[in-house]
């Protein structure tokens, strides 16, 4: 049986929500070993002057933990 966890971050871009997910895999992966999915909890962008200058990420990062015997 395999544990599964979940962890959730917060990421932004100035390119596009979607690399604003690949930013939150992209950090977590850094201290997180199998990762399996990502859902994306909320999004947000920042905008000025009538343009959106930033876009943001809520996401859940779910991985499996390596069984302990």
């Amino acid at each position: 049986m395999s544990i599964v966890k979940v962890i959730e971050v917060i990421a932004s871009s100035e390119q596009s929500f979607d690399d604003a997910a690949r930013n939150a895999v992209k950090e977590a992966s850094k201290s997180v070993k199998n990762i399996k999915s990502v859902y994306i909890k909320e999004m947000t962008a920042n905008v000025t002057d009538n343009n959106i200058v930033s876009y943001g990420v809520n996401a859940k990062i779910s991985f499996t933990v390596d069984k302990l015997d």
